[in-house]
């Protein structure tokens, strides 16, 4: 027994009602356990609890041992002076709490709770609940799922918040940001945040008609443009370069950040450069025009852009392909991604710092009409019967498996807790 195990059989009542009684043999009746406090004092608030005839009501106190009160120093704290109940696995030390009633419960545990919590958190399996939770009833699983989207969004909108106090509460700042990091993907989001961050979105608005100009200040400011070249693409784009550098008083990144190792050639860094200064050279009011819409079918058209045409025989400078010319489009994929880990997240931030809730409900249901995300994760959950077929629960799927699942926090799951219910 641990003390997160037992506030949590406490919480849920996962023990025998029946026959409890105080150590000084008053019969208890639990109406409400309280309320889980997470900061300083009392383990639960608000508790209301019957003893012999009388009616009580306020905050509880939970230990192993009721010795723990004594270690713990609770008898020199003002907080703990008027609690209603102290409840104890075991009674080791009795009176340990003075005058307050207390209640042991190590008999009316079932002991198949305390056998399901230590198989979960002994399991070597990534899934602490595989080949269980499939028992575990449909609406609870997706209200559970529910609860985890917002919780996700809202975990990642922690930093966009401080993004954009960054940015001086300027919303395109942040959306030029997101989409930025979001266009390096997993390999190179920092790099990719860092150019945007180096270059206001200003001055490749100032030259937004000139593409070449457009396509000179981000792979410039990438660090990408110090060699010496011999395409004529690449040479113009230094010419460029060094005359925008000077005029904006440019300091362009490291070009070591940037990473190309062990990645498909259309997801290199110079592509992705190549697409992104194509999508502001084409974006006329884009943070409007995202804000405003809510269909996958509208935003796919925002996202369509294509590499200027040096690109279609290049993956890299000065290394022309020998095989046959392909446009490099951002792919289907791509623009769902897009989709999902930035424009529904900005369109649910525009709309908690407005207060709509009939807004964040709507970035949440864009959500649910975008394909499910193919990753390991997701890959896991599939195998062990649990498959997304949206964006919204493969979203929620994966906050489920790197918060709670990875962590083992078992006792905080809703799937967990029914797990461990079941008998």
């Amino acid at each position: 027994m641990n003390e997160a195990l037992f506030q949590f059989i406490w919480q849920y009542s996962l023990y025998n009602p029946a026959g409890l009684h105080t150590a000084g043999g008053e019969p208890v009746t639990i109406s409400h356990s309280g309320k889980l406090n997470r900061d300083a004092g009392p383990d639960f608030l608000d508790g209301r609890i019957k003893i012999g005839n009388t009616k009580l009501a306020g905050n509880i106190e939970l230990h192993i041992k009721a010795g723990d009160w004594l270690k713990h120093g609770h008898q020199h704290d003002a907080a703990y002076k008027n609690l209603i109940l102290h409840v104890v696995y075991e009674n080791d030390v009795p009176d340990a709490a003075g005058n307050i009633p207390v209640l042991e419960l190590k008999d009316h545990i079932p002991q198949h709770i305390i056998d399901k919590y230590r198989d979960l958190m002994a399991t070597p399996q990534k899934l602490p609940c595989a080949g269980q939770h499939e028992a575990v009833r449909s609406i609870t699983k997706e209200g559970w799922l529910s609860r985890l989207l917002a919780e996700r969004c809202e975990q990642k909108l922690a930093d966009w918040n401080v993004l954009l106090e960054n940015s001086a509460e300027d919303w395109r700042n942040l959306l030029y940001w997101r989409m930025a990091a979001n266009f390096g993907f997993k390999t190179n989001a920092v790099p990719f945040l860092m150019l945007a961050q180096s270059l206001p979105l200003n001055i490749p608005t100032k030259h937004k008609e000139n593409l070449m100009q457009v396509e000179a200040l981000f792979f410039g400011q990438a660090g990408m443009l110090e060699d010496d070249f011999k395409d004529d693409y690449p040479r113009e784009l230094q010419r460029e370069y060094d005359y925008l550098r000077k005029k904006y008083k440019l300091k362009p990144i490291q070009n070591h950040l940037w990473k190309f190792l062990r990645m498909r050639p259309a997801n290199f860094p110079t592509i992705r450069i190549a697409q992104f200064a194509a999508l502001v050279h084409k974006s006329i009011h884009m943070f409007s025009k995202i804000i405003e819409t809510h269909s996958v079918k509208e935003i796919e058209p925002l996202l369509e852009v294509t590499a200027s045409s040096y690109w279609d025989t290049h993956y890299q400078f000065d290394s022309e392909l020998k095989e046959k010319a392909t446009p490099k489009s951002l792919g289907t994929s791509s623009v769902l991604n897009i989709i999902i880990n930035t424009i529904a997240p900005i369109q649910f931030l525009y709309a908690s710092r407005q207060d709509t809730s009939a807004l964040q409900e709507k970035a949440l249901q864009l959500l649910e009409t975008v394909p499910a995300e193919k990753n390991n994760i997701t890959r896991i959950w599939e195998d062990n019967g649990w498959q997304a077929t949206t964006a919204a629960q493969s979203q929620a799927l994966l906050q489920l498996y790197n918060n709670y699942c990875s962590s083992r926090r078992c006792l905080e799951c809703t799937v967990g807790l029914n797990v461990i219910k079941a008998n």
